[in-house]
């Protein structure tokens, strides 16, 4: 495996070969796979989870891995093409991720989007500026608009969950936060989800639509897996017989790269937090999933979260099994 970066890249054969190695690595470590392997970390963007985990999985299979990012003691790092360095910066990106990538045998790369101009992240052009920079085996943790980790996380929550393939109903539904969110995690779980071949419901306010080109993308791969795609603004109906909410919040497409206009948009909008009374009309065992950090009393109340709907915390197990799987076979010895 040269690349993990999208689920699109993969058959559904593909995905699901993947999740039984990382069941079997769960029941059946591997605890010297990948001796003398190490894996670059390179986090443009703040983590809890997705550094952890991929640590965790690097010692778990017996390699290495370190960890690079702006907000430690290194250089400040200039990421404008063209630029005359005269500033505080001592290192422009172009020679930093090279390097970092030549310390170890796979690079992970977490760079989330400007949202300044929607085109230019759906086109994933700043995440594709990294990687045409290296010739490394690369993990995405997360771009403008993926987030496979996460996905292939998710996908097996639901096999352990027991949720069907196909027939199975999942809601992705928009919440509240007062900050204007990436469209990574949204988008790429719509796809999971389609892929996966469920029927998904888009249940999302006025001005929240995602992109055409994102609904697109999931209505083709829910086509080729039986599944289907449909939006909502009424929470009541989107939740019947809902085996799943998936709650995250993010940016108004409307008002992309605006934050007066978007903060606009989210006036009034606080009663979207996921709280017991959504679950009136969904499945009697309906399922609560976020991929973290979610804020308590803003995105879900403290009684879904802590309840037994909850499953946020074996989801985020499932991210270090999962990447143990596509650490395996990128670097294994059958790789």
């Amino acid at each position: 495996m040269q690349a993990f970066n999208d689920l699109a890249d993969f058959s559904n054969e593909e995905i699901n070969a993947l999740l039984e190695l990382a069941n079997r690595l769960d029941v059946s470590p591997e605890p010297t796979a990948l001796r003398g392997k190490v894996l670059s970390l390179l986090f443009l963007n703040p983590s809890l989870r997705t550094l952890a985990s991929f640590q965790a999985a690097m010692t778990r299979l017996g390699g290495g891995s370190f960890v690079i990012s702006p907000d430690m003691s290194i250089h400040g790092l200039e990421t404008r093409p063209g630029i005359v360095m005269d500033g505080t910066a001592a290192e422009h990106i172009r020679e930093a991720v090279p390097v970092i990538a030549s310390y170890g045998d796979a690079i992970g790369i977490r760079a989330f989007a400007e949202r300044k101009n929607l085109a230019t992240d759906l086109a994933e052009t700043e995440f594709n500026s990294l990687t045409d920079l290296i010739e490394t085996p690369y993990i995405n943790m997360e771009s403008a608009m993926n987030h496979p980790c996460q996905n292939l996380a998710d996908w097996k929550t639901l096999d352990d969950l027991g949720i069907p393939a196909n027939g199975g109903k999942f809601v992705l539904s928009w919440a509240y936060h007062p900050n204007a969110l990436p469209l990574a995690v949204p988008s790429s779980t719509l796809y999971m989800a389609a892929k996966r071949g469920m029927d998904v419901t888009v249940l999302r306010p006025e001005g929240f639509a995602l992109p055409d080109s994102i609904m697109e993308k999931a209505g083709a791969a829910a086509a080729a897996s039986g599944g289907s795609i449909r939006e909502s603004e009424d929470r009541a109906e989107a939740m019947e017989d809902a085996q799943i909410i998936y709650a995250k919040s993010w940016s108004s497409t409307t008002a992309y790269g605006d934050k007066n206009g978007d903060r606009e948009l989210r006036k009034g909008l606080e009663s979207w937090c996921v709280d017991d009374d959504w679950f009136e009309n969904a499945a009697s065992d309906c399922r609560f999933m976020h991929c973290l950090p979610v804020r308590r009393g803003v995105v879900v109340s403290e009684a879904v979260l802590d309840g037994p709907r909850s499953v946020v915390i074996h989801e985020a197990r499932n991210r270090m099994l999962g990447q143990m799987a596509v650490l395996h076979q990128m670097l294994g010895s059958g790789s």
